[in-house]
């Protein structure tokens, strides 16, 4: 029997827990609603407490309120996806209730789960049932019916994650899309699996990592150990994004030579980006500098494994006079990012719909640009509660316009004036937000039957405003039909961005056909490069 927990098996276990959500995320991803190639749930939630397993290794005692914080603070800076921001709530919640505490009891565990779950309502504002936060609130008020009779914690522990199952197999009857698509709820069961993780731990079977070499969640070393890092030559991993007209990839590249090792040049259309580990990133910037303009900055402490701002020095340099307004957009695709700068974006976050940025990641955007009021669009449905996160922490005022896609977003710049005020401007973008109509054109993954579309792995398949329109062979077919199906008479332009997988002459070819097929509209075409989409598609 086993009645407390004390602070080094609470380690373990959320170690254990964050490993087990890792070994299966592939799994977690694939319970996408949409049988798309970049169902992400496992992905963000196992990336976001991987960066709670990174500060947990910071701490090196076994206090559990010093515990508890560090899980919470890495969780919340390294939150992405709508379901890594609840995660991050949920550990918020559940480290609050632990503070204080010297050994946890199955009520002291219990009290914890359910604050885990209260925390992550009051953070959404419309909390949707059949999601992560049914499974935590049905399992956390179970666990503290469970937690007055049963003080075996290995006993509580195994009842609760019952519960929680049980939960998470209800999820398809409280949500109509996860019937029709044959799945449960994806966040619950990257809940579920954090949770029989952290049981594991407590039996004393802790749940490892399976390949270290491609894991976002490392074993953590326990607490009095310590990383070598003496042969570490080169401190500070620097990277950078230059916009250069001036300079080669090659010519960057001997300049940078001289400066360390692990050197990595990539260059593409007048912009280079560059990777070298250095002890001297304020000099590498400086020489950068001189050939054009930094788009992104990041410089990582590997000794400290922690990435640092730049020193004041550096932000000197890299930074303008303070402006009124200044611009994040979230971006995937060079041909996107490209006229997302082109409308004045200040920074393109790398990311969407495979890759959700953090929450750090928006920080880090918003502490690089010297703006006092700065607009940010996430430009995807599963990064606006990050962009927002990042809005709490920070001391500056930040507008988010909750762009789902990134016609929106185009749409949303179109409509700014730099002559109204903040409030007007925010007013006038959330407006235009319903000017547009978006759709996108990809390929499925399974089997389903959703809309009344029957689809087949490997189909090209349309969506529209967040619905599934169509199954095909053909990727022109599937995007003229989309196309049919979003304009009406009040459309007047159709504008396409075709991703990195369709070649220019197909896509002009497409355009033609288009415009035999739609004769009072204009149909524009432009190059997103965008990965895994054949078309994004914005009507207007």
């Amino acid at each position: 029997m086993i009645q407390y927990i004390e602070g080094k098996m609470l380690r373990d276990m959320f170690v254990s827990g964050a490993n087990n959500l890792q070994n299966h995320k592939d799994l977690v991803d694939k319970l996408n609603v949409f049988p798309v190639p970049d169902g992400d749930t496992g992905t963000n939630m196992s990336l976001t407490i991987s960066y709670a397993m990174k500060e947990l290794a910071k701490v090196e005692n076994d206090n559990i309120t010093e515990i508890g914080k560090s899980l919470s603070k890495g969780s919340l800076m390294g939150a992405r996806g709508n379901s890594g921001v609840i995660l991050s709530q949920i550990i918020r919640g559940f480290s609050k209730s632990i503070e204080g505490k010297e050994q946890i009891s199955t009520e002291d565990l219990a009290k914890a789960f359910k604050n885990g779950s209260d925390t992550a309502y009051k953070a959404v504002i419309k909390p949707i049932e059949g999601t992560i936060l049914t499974v935590v609130r049905e399992s956390g008020e179970y666990a503290i019916k469970a937690s007055k009779k049963e003080k075996d914690l290995l006993k509580f522990l195994e009842m609760v994650i019952a519960e929680a199952n049980n939960s998470l197999e209800r999820t398809p009857e409280l949500l109509k899309s996860l019937k029709e698509a044959g799945v449960v709820d994806s966040g619950g069961k990257g809940l579920v699996l954090i949770y029989e993780g952290m049981y594991e731990a407590l039996k004393g079977n802790p749940i490892k990592a399976k390949d270290l070499n491609d894991s976002n969640v490392s074993e953590i070393k326990q607490a009095g150990t310590s990383i070598n890092t003496e042969d570490i030559k080169f401190c500070y991993c620097t990277e950078f994004i230059l916009e250069s007209n001036s300079i080669s990839d090659t010519e960057i590249r001997d300049i940078m030579l001289k400066y360390g090792d692990s050197l990595a040049v990539v260059g593409d259309e007048g912009i280079i980006k560059v990777h070298v580990h250095t002890n001297d990133p304020g000099l590498v910037l400086q020489d950068a500098l001189k050939y054009g303009q930094l788009v992104t900055i990041k410089i990582e402490n590997m000794k400290l494994q922690h990435e640092n701002t730049l020193v004041d020095n550096i932000n000197e340099i890299a930074q303008p006079e303070e402006k009124e307004y200044g611009f994040i957009a979230t971006s995937m695709g060079e041909g996107l990012a490209k006229i997302f700068k082109d409308f004045g974006v200040d920074y393109i976050i790398e990311g969407g719909q495979t890759m959700n940025p953090s929450t750090e990641d928006f920080m880090k955007a918003i502490d690089s640009i010297n703006a006092k009021n700065i607009f940010i669009f996430p430009n995807n449905s599963n990064i606006i509660m990050a962009a927002n996160q990042a809005k709490e922490l920070s001391e500056k005022n930040i507008i988010v316009i909750p762009t789902k896609n990134t016609p929106q977003g185009f749409t949303a710049l179109v409509n700014f004036n730099a002559d109204a005020s903040v409030e007007e401007n925010e007013q006038a973008l959330m407006e235009s937000l319903t000017m547009v109509k978006s759709g996108q054109v990809t390929f499925a993954v399974r089997d389903t039957v959703m809309n009344d579309v029957e689809v087949k792995e490997g189909n090209i398949i349309g969506i529209a405003e967040g619905k599934l329109m169509d199954a095909g062979e053909s990727v022109d077919e599937i995007t003229t039909s989309l196309v049919e199906k979003l304009v009406d008479e009040d459309s007047a332009i159709v504008t396409l961005f075709y991703g990195e997988d369709v070649t220019e002459d197909d896509a002009n070819n497409l355009r033609d056909e288009l415009e035999e097929k739609f004769e009072d509209l204009d149909i524009e075409l432009y190059y997103g490069g965008q990965p895994l989409y054949y078309y994004l598609i914005s009507v207007e």
